[in-house]
């Protein structure tokens, strides 16, 4: 039997950046006929490998810039590496850039559905677990409101409610835990326990090292896009807040 949930090896994501600033269209196929146009290579990610045991609460720290977030939407699919592998064994679940997949035009019961949908849950599923949603959420006053009238954290609070409502064989989680006010911290990080201590496999990003000593088992530091070291959670985010 297979006890790893995530694998990575050697994943490379590298960019090509203008290398220079194009300030019109016109000025840009100017310079494209012209065969003027000059690219700078840009590496997010270099050679970065690492396992992830189910049932494993990890952890990923770094400086902005660091290759966090690029990470994540590479181990959920969202983004393609330049060069590497990843495999992924188990039901998968991204809490990545909450409500992405709304519709402004939508009300907020028209986004679950859409939003559900996509996520692949049954339209029958998603009406009956419709109140559920709502509830959590606590947006029972604007759920028939256009969504362009949400605030960012509503829609966020809205987005979360529809990612949790299953239990995954694994979640990744970007920044989750900020959304909303205090008492809807709390809610959501009740929520995210729960599916830690039914054997969820955690892919975990945080700013806040605290957080991270509390939630997660091991943590992963990215610096420059290379992994600069891998261990327990308190060691790793102690020497983090040194550097």
């Amino acid at each position: 039997m297979n006890d790893i949930a995530i694998k990575i090896e050697n994943v490379s994501m590298k960019y090509r950046l203008m290398g220079e600033k194009i300030n019109s269209l016109k000025y840009y196929f100017i310079q494209r006929m012209n065969h003027k146009i000059t690219y700078e290579e840009f590496s997010a990610l270099e050679n970065v490998t690492f396992e992830i045991a189910k049932g494993e609460v990890f952890g990923i720290v770094g400086l902005n810039g660091a290759g966090k977030s690029t990470l994540l939407k590479i181990v959920a699919g969202i983004l393609k590496p330049t060069s590497g592998t990843v495999e992924r064994y188990g039901s998968l679940v991204p809490l990545i850039e909450l409500g992405g997949g709304f519709n402004g035009e939508l009300s907020g019961v028209e986004n679950i559905y859409l939003n559900g949908m996509l996520m692949g849950y049954s339209k029958k599923f998603i009406k009956e677990k419709m109140d559920e949603i709502i509830e959590f959420s606590e947006l029972e006053k604007f759920i028939n409101t256009p969504l362009k009238n949400y605030s960012s954290g509503m829609k966020a609070r809205l987005g979360f409610s529809i990612a949790t409502l299953v239990k995954p064989d694994i979640l990744i989680v970007d920044e989750v835990l900020s959304v909303g006010d205090h008492k809807f911290k709390e809610k959501s990080e009740a929520k995210m326990k729960a599916l830690m201590g039914s054997g969820t496999t955690v892919l975990f990003v945080s700013h806040s090292t605290e957080q991270m000593k509390k939630m997660c088992d091991r943590v992963l530091w990215l610096q420059n896009g290379k992994v600069k070291e891998i261990g327990p959670s308190k060691e790793i985010c102690e020497r983090y807040q040194l550097n």
